[in-house]
Protein backbone atom coordinates (compact mmCIF):
# COMPACT_ATOMS: atom_id res chain seq x y z
CA UNK A 1 0.00 0.00 0.00
CA UNK A 2 3.07 2.52 0.88
CA UNK A 3 4.14 1.75 -2.59
CA UNK A 4 1.82 2.76 -4.70
CA UNK A 5 1.68 6.45 -3.81
CA UNK A 6 5.57 6.47 -4.74
CA UNK A 7 5.20 5.14 -7.89
CA UNK A 8 2.63 7.68 -8.88
CA UNK A 9 5.07 10.17 -7.78
CA UNK A 10 7.65 9.08 -9.41
CA UNK A 11 5.13 8.81 -12.79
CA UNK A 12 3.91 12.43 -12.35
CA UNK A 13 7.24 13.84 -12.20
CA UNK A 14 8.87 11.57 -15.43
CA UNK A 15 5.48 13.41 -17.21
CA UNK A 16 6.84 16.52 -15.94
CA UNK A 17 10.43 16.03 -16.98
CA UNK A 18 9.56 14.82 -20.43
CA UNK A 19 7.00 18.08 -20.86
CA UNK A 20 9.90 20.22 -19.48
CA UNK A 21 11.93 18.29 -22.14
CA UNK A 22 9.79 19.33 -25.11
CA UNK A 23 8.84 22.98 -23.88
CA UNK A 24 12.68 23.61 -24.47
CA UNK A 25 12.83 22.01 -27.79
CA UNK A 26 9.71 23.91 -28.93
CA UNK A 27 11.13 27.01 -27.54
CA UNK A 28 14.46 26.40 -29.36
CA UNK A 29 12.66 25.48 -32.63
CA UNK A 30 10.49 28.38 -32.35
CA UNK A 31 13.37 30.67 -31.67
CA UNK A 32 15.65 29.49 -34.82
CA UNK A 33 12.86 29.85 -37.58
CA UNK A 34 12.87 33.54 -39.45
CA UNK A 35 10.38 35.42 -39.09
CA UNK A 36 7.07 35.90 -41.46
CA UNK A 37 6.42 32.28 -41.92
CA UNK A 38 2.74 31.86 -40.94
CA UNK A 39 2.25 28.17 -42.38
CA UNK A 40 6.10 26.72 -41.53
CA UNK A 41 5.16 28.22 -37.91
CA UNK A 42 1.54 26.33 -37.47
CA UNK A 43 2.59 23.25 -38.67
CA UNK A 44 5.49 22.97 -36.25
CA UNK A 45 3.11 24.45 -33.10
CA UNK A 46 1.14 21.41 -34.03
CA UNK A 47 4.03 19.23 -33.66
CA UNK A 48 5.05 20.53 -30.73
CA UNK A 49 1.78 19.99 -29.31
CA UNK A 50 1.82 16.28 -30.85
CA UNK A 51 5.53 15.92 -29.23
CA UNK A 52 3.84 16.95 -25.80
CA UNK A 53 0.81 14.36 -26.14
CA UNK A 54 3.15 11.31 -26.93
CA UNK A 55 5.32 12.14 -24.05
CA UNK A 56 2.36 12.35 -21.16
CA UNK A 57 1.11 9.49 -23.05
CA UNK A 58 4.11 7.19 -23.10
CA UNK A 59 4.75 8.26 -19.11
CA UNK A 60 1.06 7.65 -18.27
CA UNK A 61 0.19 4.04 -20.23
CA UNK A 62 1.08 1.74 -17.40
CA UNK A 63 0.25 1.06 -14.03
CA UNK A 64 1.71 -1.55 -11.51
CA UNK A 65 -0.51 -3.49 -9.23
CA UNK A 66 1.33 -4.43 -6.18
CA UNK A 67 1.39 -7.82 -4.16
CA UNK A 68 -1.56 -8.48 -1.99
CA UNK A 69 -3.63 -5.80 -4.48
CA UNK A 70 -6.06 -5.92 -7.50
CA UNK A 71 -7.15 -3.17 -9.49
CA UNK A 72 -10.52 -2.54 -11.04
CA UNK A 73 -10.66 -0.64 -13.91
CA UNK A 74 -12.90 3.16 -14.88
CA UNK A 75 -13.43 4.05 -18.39
CA UNK A 76 -14.85 7.40 -18.73
CA UNK A 77 -17.51 6.29 -21.67
CA UNK A 78 -18.00 2.36 -20.56
CA UNK A 79 -18.15 2.92 -16.69
CA UNK A 80 -16.38 0.07 -13.82
CA UNK A 81 -15.26 -2.57 -16.45
CA UNK A 82 -16.06 -6.35 -14.63
CA UNK A 83 -12.53 -7.57 -15.62
CA UNK A 84 -10.12 -7.33 -12.44
CA UNK A 85 -6.68 -6.85 -12.94
CA UNK A 86 -3.94 -8.93 -10.96
CA UNK A 87 -0.66 -8.28 -9.37
CA UNK A 88 1.81 -7.21 -11.99
CA UNK A 89 2.14 -4.11 -14.38
CA UNK A 90 -0.91 -3.16 -16.89
CA UNK A 91 -1.69 -0.88 -19.70
CA UNK A 92 -3.79 1.90 -19.15
CA UNK A 93 -5.46 4.51 -21.66
CA UNK A 94 -4.41 7.49 -20.48
CA UNK A 95 -7.61 9.99 -19.53
CA UNK A 96 -9.84 7.61 -20.82
CA UNK A 97 -8.93 4.87 -18.23
CA UNK A 98 -8.53 4.87 -14.47
CA UNK A 99 -7.43 2.16 -12.15
CA UNK A 100 -8.75 2.03 -8.87
CA UNK A 101 -6.42 -0.27 -6.51
CA UNK A 102 -7.86 -2.25 -3.57
CA UNK A 103 -6.21 -4.45 -0.81
CA UNK A 104 -7.45 -8.06 -0.34
CA UNK A 105 -5.45 -8.80 2.25
CA UNK A 106 -7.17 -9.55 5.59
CA UNK A 107 -7.56 -6.81 7.98
CA UNK A 108 -8.49 -6.80 11.36
CA UNK A 109 -10.98 -4.19 12.70
CA UNK A 110 -12.13 -3.90 16.49
CA UNK A 111 -15.74 -3.08 17.23
CA UNK A 112 -17.67 -2.65 20.42
CA UNK A 113 -21.46 -2.73 20.98
CA UNK A 114 -23.43 -1.75 23.92
CA UNK A 115 -26.59 -4.49 24.01
CA UNK A 116 -28.75 -5.85 26.13
CA UNK A 117 -29.19 -9.79 27.47
CA UNK A 118 -32.25 -11.74 27.52
CA UNK A 119 -32.90 -11.15 31.44
CA UNK A 120 -32.51 -7.05 30.46
CA UNK A 121 -28.49 -6.69 31.67
CA UNK A 122 -26.77 -4.26 29.65
CA UNK A 123 -23.57 -6.03 28.38
CA UNK A 124 -20.72 -4.00 26.31
CA UNK A 125 -19.22 -6.52 24.04
CA UNK A 126 -15.85 -6.05 22.31
CA UNK A 127 -15.66 -7.89 18.40
CA UNK A 128 -12.39 -8.14 16.62
CA UNK A 129 -13.22 -8.82 13.12
CA UNK A 130 -10.68 -10.33 10.24
CA UNK A 131 -12.33 -9.56 7.14
CA UNK A 132 -11.35 -8.87 3.22
CA UNK A 133 -13.00 -7.98 0.52
CA UNK A 134 -14.15 -11.22 -2.52
CA UNK A 135 -11.43 -10.51 -5.56
CA UNK A 136 -14.00 -11.90 -7.71
CA UNK A 137 -16.61 -9.32 -6.78
CA UNK A 138 -14.78 -5.90 -6.31
CA UNK A 139 -16.31 -4.06 -9.20
CA UNK A 140 -19.43 -4.61 -7.37
CA UNK A 141 -18.16 -3.27 -5.23
CA UNK A 142 -16.64 -0.49 -6.12
CA UNK A 143 -19.74 0.40 -7.69
CA UNK A 144 -21.81 -0.24 -4.74
CA UNK A 145 -19.70 0.75 -1.63
CA UNK A 146 -16.51 2.73 -2.88
CA UNK A 147 -12.94 1.88 -1.27
CA UNK A 148 -14.22 2.66 2.36
CA UNK A 149 -16.81 -0.36 2.01
CA UNK A 150 -15.10 -1.56 5.60
CA UNK A 151 -16.46 1.47 7.45
CA UNK A 152 -19.71 1.49 5.52
CA UNK A 153 -20.68 -2.51 6.01
CA UNK A 154 -18.85 -4.07 9.03
CA UNK A 155 -19.77 -2.02 12.14
CA UNK A 156 -23.47 -2.02 11.19
CA UNK A 157 -23.92 -5.67 10.51
CA UNK A 158 -21.53 -6.66 13.71
CA UNK A 159 -23.80 -4.25 15.78
CA UNK A 160 -27.26 -6.09 14.60
CA UNK A 161 -25.69 -9.45 14.50
CA UNK A 162 -24.63 -8.71 18.27
CA UNK A 163 -28.11 -7.52 19.38
CA UNK A 164 -29.82 -10.38 17.96
CA UNK A 165 -27.70 -13.22 19.13
CA UNK A 166 -26.83 -11.46 22.90
CA UNK A 167 -30.71 -11.42 23.52
CA UNK A 168 -31.73 -15.03 23.14
CA UNK A 169 -29.23 -15.40 25.85
CA UNK A 170 -29.23 -14.78 29.78
CA UNK A 171 -26.23 -12.93 31.39
CA UNK A 172 -25.01 -16.00 32.97
CA UNK A 173 -25.11 -17.82 30.12
CA UNK A 174 -23.02 -15.44 27.93
CA UNK A 175 -20.10 -16.49 31.03
CA UNK A 176 -20.75 -20.15 30.89
CA UNK A 177 -21.22 -20.71 27.10
CA UNK A 178 -19.10 -18.20 25.91
CA UNK A 179 -17.75 -20.57 23.28
CA UNK A 180 -21.58 -21.42 21.83
CA UNK A 181 -22.17 -17.53 21.55
CA UNK A 182 -18.57 -17.00 19.95
CA UNK A 183 -19.74 -19.79 17.38
CA UNK A 184 -23.20 -18.23 16.77
CA UNK A 185 -22.25 -14.85 16.23
CA UNK A 186 -19.45 -15.84 14.06
CA UNK A 187 -22.26 -17.85 11.98
CA UNK A 188 -24.79 -15.14 11.24
CA UNK A 189 -21.66 -12.68 10.70
CA UNK A 190 -20.47 -14.27 7.87
CA UNK A 191 -23.84 -15.31 6.42
CA UNK A 192 -24.74 -11.27 6.28
CA UNK A 193 -20.87 -9.89 5.10
CA UNK A 194 -21.44 -12.55 2.01
CA UNK A 195 -24.51 -10.32 1.14
CA UNK A 196 -21.71 -7.43 0.65
CA UNK A 197 -19.25 -9.74 -0.87
CA UNK A 198 -17.07 -9.84 2.17
CA UNK A 199 -14.97 -12.67 3.61
CA UNK A 200 -14.55 -13.00 7.47
CA UNK A 201 -11.59 -15.08 7.90
CA UNK A 202 -12.30 -14.71 11.81
CA UNK A 203 -14.54 -13.35 14.47
CA UNK A 204 -13.40 -13.69 18.18
CA UNK A 205 -14.96 -11.79 21.02
CA UNK A 206 -12.15 -9.95 22.55
CA UNK A 207 -13.90 -8.53 25.85
CA UNK A 208 -17.02 -8.91 27.51
CA UNK A 209 -18.23 -6.88 30.61
CA UNK A 210 -21.57 -6.09 32.41
CA UNK A 211 -23.41 -3.29 33.80
CA UNK A 212 -22.08 -1.54 37.71
CA UNK A 213 -25.02 -3.10 39.29
CA UNK A 214 -25.02 -6.80 38.18
CA UNK A 215 -21.56 -6.63 38.75
CA UNK A 216 -22.26 -5.39 42.11
CA UNK A 217 -24.97 -8.10 42.90
CA UNK A 218 -22.57 -10.92 41.17
CA UNK A 219 -20.00 -9.85 43.53
CA UNK A 220 -22.69 -9.95 46.71
CA UNK A 221 -24.27 -13.35 45.54
CA UNK A 222 -20.78 -14.55 45.69
CA UNK A 223 -20.14 -13.18 49.16
CA UNK A 224 -23.31 -14.45 50.20
CA UNK A 225 -22.46 -18.23 49.21
CA UNK A 226 -19.11 -17.62 51.19
CA UNK A 227 -20.74 -16.61 54.05
CA UNK A 228 -23.09 -19.75 53.85
CA UNK A 229 -20.32 -21.89 53.09
CA UNK A 230 -18.19 -20.57 56.09
CA UNK A 231 -21.80 -20.96 58.12
CA UNK A 232 -22.22 -24.40 57.03
CA UNK A 233 -18.52 -24.90 58.27
CA UNK A 234 -19.04 -23.52 61.52
CA UNK A 235 -22.19 -25.92 62.26
CA UNK A 236 -20.52 -29.14 61.04
CA UNK A 237 -17.47 -28.38 63.51
CA UNK A 238 -19.85 -27.44 66.15
CA UNK A 239 -21.71 -30.74 65.28
CA UNK A 240 -18.22 -32.72 65.57
CA UNK A 241 -17.21 -30.95 68.87
CA UNK A 242 -20.54 -32.13 70.42
CA UNK A 243 -19.92 -35.59 69.17
CA UNK A 244 -16.47 -35.67 70.69
CA UNK A 245 -18.15 -33.90 73.97
CA UNK A 246 -20.71 -36.99 74.46
CA UNK A 247 -18.39 -39.41 72.98
CA UNK A 248 -15.43 -37.97 75.81
CA UNK A 249 -18.41 -37.96 78.74
CA UNK A 250 -19.18 -41.28 77.42
CA UNK A 251 -15.96 -42.50 77.89
CA UNK A 252 -14.93 -41.04 82.00
CA UNK A 253 -18.23 -42.32 82.78
CA UNK A 254 -17.65 -45.80 81.79
CA UNK A 255 -14.10 -45.33 82.40
CA UNK A 256 -15.59 -43.99 86.72
CA UNK A 257 -17.65 -46.89 86.80
CA UNK A 258 -14.68 -49.72 86.22
CA UNK A 259 -12.55 -47.63 88.44
CA UNK A 260 -15.47 -47.99 91.10
CA UNK A 261 -16.26 -51.74 90.30
CA UNK A 262 -12.25 -52.10 90.74
CA UNK A 263 -12.29 -50.45 93.81
CA UNK A 264 -15.35 -51.49 95.13
CA UNK A 265 -13.95 -55.86 94.12
CA UNK A 266 -10.08 -54.92 94.63
CA UNK A 267 -9.10 -52.57 97.71
CA UNK A 268 -5.65 -52.72 96.19
CA UNK A 269 -6.44 -50.65 93.41
CA UNK A 270 -6.26 -47.48 95.11
CA UNK A 271 -3.30 -48.81 96.77
CA UNK A 272 -1.53 -49.51 93.26
CA UNK A 273 -2.59 -45.45 92.12
CA UNK A 274 -1.48 -44.16 95.38
CA UNK A 275 1.98 -45.55 94.22
CA UNK A 276 1.43 -44.77 90.76
CA UNK A 277 0.52 -41.06 92.01
CA UNK A 278 4.14 -41.18 94.41
CA UNK A 279 6.18 -42.14 91.65
CA UNK A 280 4.94 -39.10 89.64
CA UNK A 281 5.69 -37.23 92.83
CA UNK A 282 9.39 -37.98 92.71
CA UNK A 283 9.71 -38.26 89.67
CA UNK A 284 9.21 -34.16 89.85
CA UNK A 285 10.78 -33.35 92.49
CA UNK A 286 14.01 -35.18 91.42
CA UNK A 287 14.23 -33.07 88.49
CA UNK A 288 14.11 -30.17 90.57
CA UNK A 289 17.05 -27.56 91.59
CA UNK A 290 15.28 -26.45 94.62
CA UNK A 291 16.18 -29.41 97.78
CA UNK A 292 12.89 -29.92 99.35
CA UNK A 293 12.66 -32.21 102.50
CA UNK A 294 9.32 -33.93 102.12
CA UNK A 295 7.79 -36.95 104.56
CA UNK A 296 6.15 -40.36 103.52
CA UNK A 297 3.04 -38.92 103.77
CA UNK A 298 3.47 -35.91 101.91
CA UNK A 299 4.84 -38.38 99.29
CA UNK A 300 2.19 -40.37 99.22
CA UNK A 301 4.10 -42.91 100.65
CA UNK A 302 2.45 -44.04 103.73
CA UNK A 303 0.97 -47.35 102.82
CA UNK A 304 1.10 -49.36 105.95
CA UNK A 305 -1.97 -47.32 107.53
CA UNK A 306 -4.27 -46.88 104.49
CA UNK A 307 -3.46 -50.55 103.60
CA UNK A 308 -4.94 -51.43 106.99
CA UNK A 309 -7.99 -49.13 106.49
CA UNK A 310 -8.65 -50.68 103.44
CA UNK A 311 -8.57 -53.92 104.10
CA UNK A 312 -11.03 -52.98 107.38
CA UNK A 313 -13.42 -51.37 105.39
CA UNK A 314 -13.16 -54.56 102.76
CA UNK A 315 -13.94 -56.75 105.82
CA UNK A 316 -17.15 -54.71 106.79
CA UNK A 317 -18.11 -54.85 103.64
CA UNK A 318 -18.46 -58.47 103.73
Amino acid sequence: ASAAPLLLELRDETTRAMADKVREAAQRIFANLPSGGGAPMGALGLGAVGLTGLAYGSANCLFNVEGGHRAVMYHRFGGVQQRVRGEGTHLVLPWFQRPVLYDVRAKPRMIQSLTGSKDLQMVNISLRVLSRPDPGFLPTIYRELGTDYDERVLPSIVNEVLKSVVAQYNASQLITQREAVSQRIRTDLLSRAREFHLELDDVSITHLSFGKEYTAAVEAKQVAQQEAERAKFVVDKAKQEKKSTIIKAQGEAKSAKLIGDAVRDNPGYIQLRRLEAARDVAGTLSKSTNKVYLDTQSLLLNVTDSRDVLLESHTKKK
